[in-house]
């Protein structure tokens, strides 16, 4: 058995900026991750990172109080204004910070950090390097992790949040290139493992992102919130879902249906396509699903206007992804271009310092929901996100750690990890014939057409008559390979059941709120209804499956009020 002070899941962005908090206030932390950290899906996101560093334009100056409005606004008023107000007044220390640190943010041309507009947002906020963003504050945190002498476990998939009542005792770990168990006990358990975006048919996640921490804290009896609220991104690739970051539209890219018109007057008419991805997700689908776009399939991003210099000086990775995975090059030709699952809103039921409800258990990042993006995401704050909540979950994970009374229990963890391994023995032995990626196709399919963009009470209703016959022949793998060495075989076929968990509690979610709102948005109940449904959705694990409750929205300052670009 193994033991850390702290021990961090996850080794994006999240997870590293928790290790460097913990570092940098005396106390070791360990940092476990499925992939080199630097393959993280952090660095994945392009377009920028929000923070109002008080620059001026046309006689107007940003302000933290500005960010707030436009998130809580975006968030169609389902974020808490509490946490929206932590989340705004230190973005900009932030920021500077991992400037600071040596993330090369492009400039203007008298040396500030570069920012540009993003939708939803009423001032140029985003501050960007390129549109590398994700993947320069990346590497920067792993230098600085490295500088610390952090101690990383690259290639360790934890599988099994261990607790003893209502207290975490750690985790239990899976080494791939081995098939080695470990148990890791720990004061104090953060996870920034990201999002599940692989519940989804057309993502923009990577393989990796399957929600396996928000799968572990449910089983351990941490409420879900929010699930339900699900982002697709409007510009994604066609045919291979690679994000096309909204920084092209954010540089003045046009979206054209297929009579070469700019649709989005019809749909935002002051913001066209710089409104909330909410809003131009559904404007793009309605396009295609009322045959206006191309082969029934996408739209056009159309940059050529911006000029070959600004295309390689400001999206030069957009460039590439056209080129490489659509043989497009976005100086000739426009981008084809179809939303794609991007984000969940919801995830583990949180504060702004990352505490759940279970002692000595925190999260952060795209598994978290403190909740900050409500019924729908503003891009670049989710960057903001990672690092801000990064930091804070990190700091009170060693307060924790340092203020407990009892250490974790070694024979219950090692329990846990022998009752672990007969369960992965059972998967490698099998009971049937069933395939599981086949089932996982299924899966992603059905949630994709089904629990969309647009949504239906009969389509959900199917969806989880579906995920229910799903789970039934999961009981009926076939056997899977027999080593236990980089069995990703093995360990994707452990990760299903957890993603059919949250398959059907983001079903369930959707089907229970009868109201439009953000990025949920139901047909037969086209209208937000704050009378109704001005609440959070909390999902907890009972006897027979999720069982549903509801918490309310804090408000502070800004009542809802019609939301209008």
């Amino acid at each position: 058995m193994t033991s850390h002070p702290v021990v961090i899941v996850g080794g994006g962005l999240a997870g590293l900026r928790a290790a460097i908090a913990a570092a940098d206030s005396g106390v070791e932390a360990a940092v476990f991750s499925q992939v080199y950290p630097v393959r993280s899906h952090s660095g994945a996101a392009q377009g920028g990172i929000n923070a109002p560093l008080g620059n001026a334009e046309k006689g107007r100056h940003d302000s933290w109080e500005r960010q707030a409005l436009d998130t809580v606004k975006g968030s169609d008023y389902l974020a808490d204004q509490d946490a929206v107000e932590v989340l705004c007044k230190e973005a900009a220390g932030d920021v500077y910070q991992l400037e600071h640190w040596g993330v090369p943010f492009s400039r203007t041309l008298e040396g500030r950090i570069a920012q540009r507009p993003f939708g939803g947002a009423d001032f140029p906020r985003t501050c960007y390097a390129a549109d590398k963003t994700g993947r320069y504050l990346l590497h920067t945190l792993y230098e600085q992790s490295v500088k610390r002498r952090i101690k990383i476990y690259p290639e360790w998939a934890a599988l099994t949040l261990v607790t003893d009542g209502d207290a975490c005792q750690g985790v239990i770990v899976y080494h791939l290139p081995s098939g080695r168990l470990e148990a890791v006990a720990a004061g104090s358990v953060v996870f920034g493992t990201g999002g599940c975006g692989q519940v989804y048919a057309r993502s923009t996640n990577s393989l990796i992102n399957t929600g396996g921490g928000m799968a572990m804290a449910y089983h351990a009896g941490v409420p879900l919130e929010d699930m339900e609220f699900v982002q697709f991104h409007p510009t994604t690739l066609v045919g291979t879902n690679i994000l096309i970051t909204e920084a092209g539209r954010g540089e003045g890219g046009y979206l054209l249906n297929a009579g070469g018109e700019r649709f989005m007057k019809e749909y935002a008419a002051e913001a066209m396509e710089l409104a909330p991805r909410d809003i131009v997700a559904r404007a793009i689908a309605t396009e295609i699903d009322e045959g206006r776009g191309f082969e029934d399939s996408y739209i056009l991003l159309d940059l050529r206007h911006l000029g070959r210099e600004m295309i390689i000086e400001r999206l030069p990775e957009i460039r590439n992804h056209s080129i490489y995975f659509a043989g497009v090059d976005p100086v000739e030709k426009p981008i084809p271009v179809q939303p794609g699952q991007h984000y969940s809103m919801g995830g583990i039921d949180c504060n702004i310092d990352g505490e759940t409800e279970l002692k000595g258990f925190f999260a952060a990042g795209e598994c978290a929901c403190v909740s900050v993006h409500g019924a729908n995401r503003l891009g670049g704050n989710s960057l903001l996100e990672t690092v801000l909540f990064g930091r804070r979950a990190g700091v009170r994970a060693v307060e924790h750690a340092r203020g407990a009374t009892t250490s974790a229990n070694p024979t219950l963890l090692e329990k846990k990890k022998d009752e672990l391994s007969e369960k992965l023995g059972s998967l490698l032995a099998g009971k049937g014939q069933e395939d599981p990626s086949a089932i996982r196709n299924e899966m992603k399919n059905t949630m994709f057409e089904e629990v969309g963009i647009f949504r239906r009470r009969d389509e959900m209703k199917q969806a989880l008559g579906k995920l229910s016959g799903l789970r039934e022949r999961y009981a009926w793998l076939r056997p899977v390979k027999s080593h236990r060495a980089y069995n990703l075989d093995l360990l994707r076929a452990y990760e299903l059941a957890g993603m059919l968990d949250l398959a059907e509690i983001t079903a369930m979610g959707a089907l229970a709120r009868e109201e439009s709102r953000g990025s949920h948005f139901r047909v037969d109940f086209p209208s937000r209804d704050d009378g109704s449904w001005l609440r959070h959705t909390i999902a907890r694990k009972g006897l027979a499956g999720p069982e549903l409750s509801y918490e309310k929205v804090t408000v502070t300052r800004w009542p809802p009020q019609a939301r209008k670009y």
